[in-house]
């Protein structure tokens, strides 16, 4: 992590300024409570090594027609690794399905195998759990079947100084709201990450979206105003300890998705299995007399 001095700024800037992501939903926004599984790969690892190791959890869930669904996304920033997200209403939800889960013996064997054998493929693994914050996200229902990418900011706000915290996300967020097409969710870490951090997840469709939001900075400041801008410098000085962001695309081959994601894009989230290269034609031997 880097230690904050101007951070909350930039970031909120790449983060809030793109995404002219569909307000459609497709899965009532984001869940309550999110369970991120992440995976981080030895050298070499990764790529299609990966994504056969994890095939065997994906047809396991399948043959079970297990109604929970995951989608999963691989690192472009960072270190080689996995996100597997799962989403539930409820705490008292997960725990349903973990239950259920253990008293299903045969999907049960059949995770316990695949994990073994994707165990020699990490040189570290973990479980975060997040529980959505409203008040911290803009317009964060958005068409995620149609999502290709995300970028995930985490910030570690210092002991004590929660009030500047969030002052200065309502600052961000009023001169966003102005701004049309932003959106981003806010999540609160409550398992397995820093005590007093919090998640922002911004789905992406592509990344022009990226190069659009670089551009679009001005208005931000424009909607602050100076005396704000110089506001909001002092309260990320104040209240931020450290912060990261990284960027990662969604994979389908590592995803078990519902069956609505399929129905609204069978090319993306059921991709057709790669054909095999063509044989080489064998070249006749040529007899010299």
């Amino acid at each position: 992590m880097r230690k904050t001095t101007g951070w909350l700024l930039a970031l909120l800037l790449l983060l809030g300024v793109l995404g002219t992501a569909a307000a459609q939903e497709m899965s009532g926004g984001p869940p309550k409570v999110l369970v991120v599984y992440r995976e981080v790969l030895k050298p070499g690892k990764n790529g299609m090594t990966h994504e056969k190791s994890e095939s065997a959890f994906v047809q396991a869930f399948a043959k079970a027609k297990w109604p929970t669904h995951y989608f999963a996304a691989d690192s472009l920033s960072g270190h080689p690794r996995s996100l597997f997200f799962i989403g539930y209403d409820s705490f008292a939800d997960w725990e349903k399905d973990n239950l259920a889960t253990e008293k299903n013996p045969q999907l049960a064997a059949a995770l316990d195998r695949a994990t073994v054998n994707d165990g020699e493929l990490l040189s570290e693994a973990e479980g975060l759990v997040f529980a959505f914050n409203e008040k911290y996200s803009l317009r964060a229902s958005v068409d995620i079947a149609h999502m290709r990418y995300f970028e995930i900011a985490v910030y570690r706000v210092r002991p004590g100084h929660h009030h500047e915290w969030e002052e200065a996300v309502n600052l961000v967020k009023a001169a966003y709201e102005k701004i049309p097409d932003v959106h981003w969710a806010a999540f609160n870490t409550v398992f397995g990450g820093e005590d007093e951090s919090y998640a922002i997840f911004v789905p992406r469709k592509s990344l022009a979206e990226v190069d659009k939001g670089f551009g679009s900075s001005r208005e931000f400041v424009a909607n602050m105003g100076e005396e704000g801008m110089k506001k909001l410098h002092e309260l990320e000085a104040s209240a931020i300890v450290s912060t990261t962001s990284q960027l990662f695309q969604f994979n389908p081959r590592e995803s078990y998705p519902p069956e609505a994601w399929v129905k609204a894009d069978p090319d993306f989230w059921k991709p057709k299995p790669a054909m095999p290269p063509a044989a080489t034609p064998k070249k006749s031997k040529t007899v010299v007399q």
